[in-house]
């Protein structure tokens, strides 16, 4: 059965679907996007998926494609033409199309909206909780407003090249001040020598991932004390426990950073447990 892709008002097949070469998505990378996790069925934190993706579009003022509930009745078609109930949905609105000058068209044009969806088998990511991944620490040079998810992610796309030619499977932003922001495509956490859970800040340094403000949630339901603050490298690499969160993975222990063994080199019982709890607390929107 083809993979089916929804495209500005069409239901296409994946091999055929295509956007505008004056796209502006395409030209500027002038777009947002959302990443949702599917899982046993159901679509997990899809409203706030759509917050964000709605406080995104505000940020670079751009309109919604459609109301909410349009939207949301399109995701479920992809997930269902599509057959997936274990895997991810991504949808991407653009500014639309336009002849290529910088500033915004004028009168303005219709936004773009592209919506893909294919399934994951639950035992790839299974084995990776097992024996967690390695990590690489890259300079943080991406501009001032990553809390805005756009698909201008260059700078993601170079880290993590970084890392895996460092043998790594997650690269680690380090801002000039030697802390820790985010991973090249997830947000990070520590278990510190206290035993508290702590992330930086979700100010325009990182991105505010929907998964970590679902373990938040996670946390208090399990008792577990949560910190927002900066740290260090050095005070990364003596933690008790790294993990590192996002929609397609949840919670994955970083086991060695920099060639440097975490803890006991083995995935820690806090990531774990967060695991095991989250899709519980997760709201779950049936496909």
């Amino acid at each position: 059965m083809p993979r089916i892709a929804y495209v500005n008002g069409r239901y296409v097949r994946h091999a055929d679907a295509a956007v505008h070469i004056l796209d502006r998505g395409f030209v500027f990378a002038d777009a947002v996007y959302e990443v949702c996790q599917v899982q046993q069925g159901y679509i997990v934190d899809l409203s706030r998926h759509l917050d964000r993706l709605d406080r995104s579009l505000a940020e670079i003022r751009i309109r919604p494609p459609m109301p909410r509930a349009a939207l949301i009745g399109i995701l479920r078609q992809v997930l269902r033409r599509n057959l997936v109930t274990n895997g991810l949905v991504y949808l991407q609105v653009t500014r639309g199309v336009a002849k290529r000058d910088h500033v915004f068209p004028s009168p303005e044009v219709r936004p773009t909206l592209v919506v893909t969806a294919k399934s994951l088998a639950p035992v790839v990511n299974a084995a990776r909780y097992a024996s967690g991944v390695r990590a690489a620490t890259v300079a943080d040079n991406r501009w001032g407003r990553v809390d805005i998810k756009t698909v201008g992610l260059l700078p993601n796309v170079l880290a993590r090249q970084q890392a895996k030619e460092a043998g790594a499977q997650e690269a680690i932003f380090v801002d000039a001040e030697g802390n820790v922001t985010e991973g090249g495509a997830t947000n990070l956490w520590i278990v510190d020598r206290a035993g508290t859970l702590v992330t930086r800040p979700a100010d325009h340094g990182i991105l505010n991932g929907i998964t970590r403000t679902t373990l938040m949630d996670v946390a208090a339901a399990l008792g577990l004390a949560v910190e927002e603050r900066r740290f260090s490298v050095a005070e990364m690499l003596e933690a008790r426990e790294v993990f590192v969160t996002g929609a397609t993975t949840i919670c994955l222990p970083v086991v060695s950073i920099d060639g440097h063994t975490i803890a006991n080199g083995h995935p820690g019982m806090t990531a774990q447990k967060i695991r095991e709890a989250f899709f519980a607390v997760a709201e779950k929107t049936a496909i």
